[in-house]
């Protein structure tokens, strides 16, 4: 029986998605420039307005119900998170928008790597140390430009489960511009309990990935927006273990049926 309901799952969420990615896409990207960030809806930006629709479009397609405790406070803020699925970026932009620092490779997907620049992605090669010095002037300016960027500082969606290591190098921008971490924990959920396998599985590939979640049954993901922390006199490897400590203790925590 489940075999024919993950059928069904996949008849209607390919066509779903192609038609979002074909039309929502283009629209939402229009809508990324000035005129979209300077056309104001009730006190919101057209840009954040479409961001956030796109995003919790994904979500709805991928079975993905979203819940959040805590609130994003206005201003500039280095969103320090945890990484478990690809799904964690639309999770996050369908509650706010923020620049998030990627893996370049990102730049070059189809439809995805357009959308990804208009959103003001700062793109990382990893192991070069000409970007690894742009990407941080890059946060640096973003954040002096009172913007929210946010990173995953355990370097990527790792193997196993549970919050890995926080890597310090990234929270040097929250130093240097003066501005607040933000520790966003993650996670997943169903009935009741951590929904781990949403994440990779050993030797699972991306497309693997994406057709395997488009059969899954609907899941939760929960995140909590923790208290901020500011940077007066920490050192920046300081920052990050306390960003770690507190995404950690979030992650850990019981799960909750409200």
């Amino acid at each position: 029986m489940e075999g024919i309901l993950k059928f069904l799952r996949l008849l209607y969420r390919i066509p779903l998605m192609l038609l979002h990615l074909l039309i929502g896409t283009p629209v939402t990207v229009a809508c990324q420039y000035s005129w979209g960030r300077s056309t104001m809806i009730g006190g919101v930006s057209l840009a954040e307005i479409t961001s956030r629709w796109w995003s919790s479009v994904i979500c709805i397609i991928f079975g993905v119900r979203r819940r959040k405790k805590g609130e994003f406070v206005p201003g500039a803020q280095l969103v320090a998170a945890n990484h478990i699925s690809f799904l964690d970026i639309s999770v996050f932009h369908s509650f706010a928008t923020m620049g998030f620092v990627a893996k370049a490779e990102i730049d070059s997907w189809p439809l995805l790597g357009g959308l990804a620049r208009a959103g003001q992605t700062v793109f990382h090669k990893r192991g070069s140390h000409d970007s690894a010095s742009g990407v941080a002037a890059a946060m640096v300016e973003r954040l002096n430009e009172d913007r929210r960027v946010a990173i995953f500082p355990e370097g990527g969606i790792l193997p196993g489960t549970g919050v890995k290591r926080f890597h310090a190098r990234m929270f040097a921008a929250a130093i240097d511009a003066g501005k607040p971490v933000q520790p966003v924990m993650i996670r997943y959920l169903r009935d009741g309990s951590r929904y781990d396998d949403i994440t990779f599985l050993p030797g699972e590939h991306f497309a693997a990935n994406v057709f395997r979640l488009l059969m899954q049954k609907t899941c939760t993901a929960e995140i909590h927006v923790l208290p901020l922390i500011t940077p007066d006199g920490l050192q920046r490897r300081e920052l990050a273990g306390e960003a770690e400590s507190r995404v950690r203790g979030a992650f850990e925590s019981e799960v909750s049926d409200g």
